[in-house]
């Protein structure tokens, strides 16, 4: 990862999971059961999955009220699914406006620090820094101070090097490193290289277009925040424990939550569902699909592969054909439903 802005990756959960937009695992399994027929009673899906009646059918109304699934017209309890694209999308929409509610909790309190004159000094809440120098060394102070847990937001301008020579020493010492990307901090030349080695390492990363803000949290004490984007005015704001930490670290996990999955396929403890033959699918494969999940345009995803932008899109509308996909999205749920990181 760079100096307050570097590149990283990370092994990912199950990327199939519909957790992220409200659904819990039971809920989940018996919407995936109804994907599969044309409808069903909660008696029919309860036989199916070997479970009680009366949970099946508690968990069909709360899909029901997700607009996941509708009740058919009868006496009798009988669902079918909504098409998933158009209802999951819908909740997509949803989880992001939510999303936006706590940016603007973000934005409100940072006014309320920016109207208030802060105390210099190790004792206080809150510290004003000026200029990169200050905020560099902060960055550096928090990566030697963490003790188990690093969460970082990470988004171009950068205000020093992109060679960072002390995460992966932390890395290597057992520190637990989460990051999230914006897509043109992949773009910066070499940076799939560096993700292959921090993910070796054990970092945790995401990619999130959009990403409106730098931010490192150190062990959930203290906080590193940069108040403009603008190299040439740089200034930042420690923060230790108060409540605006905790603000921080509770947006810091919804996008975490929403972000995408970013891996690289000599991870460490990535597994393959049995039966495919993902051990047979190109390591370049991967990381186009892996790029395209993440976000990046098409030119800078054939400057990392060393393609010509006319070669990069036909291998892509061959993948597309290959994962039975129509957007990036959903190549990239294909992917991971088939174990390719």
């Amino acid at each position: 990862m760079a100096q307050f802005g570097q590149i990283g990756a990370m092994t990912t959960d199950d990327a199939s999971s519909l957790a992220p937009v409200g659904l819990g695992p039971f809920d989940e399994e018996v919407y995936r059961a109804l994907l599969t027929c044309v409808d069903a009673t909660p008696a029919a899906l309860a036989e199916q999955l070997g479970q009680p009646e009366n949970r099946v059918d508690r968990a069909c109304g709360r899909l029901r009220a997700l607009g996941l699934v509708i009740r058919m017209s009868g006496r009798r309890r009988r669902y079918t699914a909504v098409d998933p694209e158009a209802a999951l999308d819908a909740l997509v929409r949803e989880r992001t406006g939510e999303l936006d509610q706590v940016r603007g909790s973000a934005l409100a309190l940072s006014s309320m620090f920016h109207a208030a004159r802060r105390q210099a000094g190790d004792g206080s809440t809150i510290e004003l820094l000026n200029g990169p120098e200050e905020q560099g060394r902060w960055f550096v102070r928090l990566q030697h101070q963490v003790r188990s847990e690093m969460m970082v937001l990470d988004r171009p301008p950068y205000v020093l090097a992109a060679v960072n020579p002390v995460e992966p020493v932390r890395l290597d010492s057992g520190v637990h490193w989460r990051a999230i990307y914006a897509p043109e901090a992949l773009e910066i030349p070499g940076a799939m290289d560096e993700i292959d080695d921090l993910t070796r390492r054990g970092e945790q990363g995401r990619v999130l277009p959009g990403l409106p803000l730098k931010l490192a949290i150190a062990d959930r004490r203290i906080a590193l925040l940069p108040l403009s984007m603008e190299v040439g005015h740089a200034q930042g704001l420690v923060i230790r424990e108060s409540t605006l930490l905790d603000a921080l670290v509770e947006l810091f996990e919804v996008y975490w939550a929403r972000a995408t999955p970013l891996a690289s396929p000599s991870a460490p403890g990535l597994t393959r569902e049995a039966g495919d033959a993902a051990g047979e699918v190109p390591d370049e494969d991967r990381q186009l699909v892996q790029l395209l999940a993440a976000g990046l345009t098409d030119n800078a995803i054939a400057r990392q592969l060393g393609l010509s932008t006319r070669t990069m899109r036909r291998r892509t509308r061959r993948l597309f054909d290959q994962l039975q996909a129509t957007n990036r999205f959903q190549a990239g749920i294909q992917a991971a439903r088939r174990g390719w990181w």
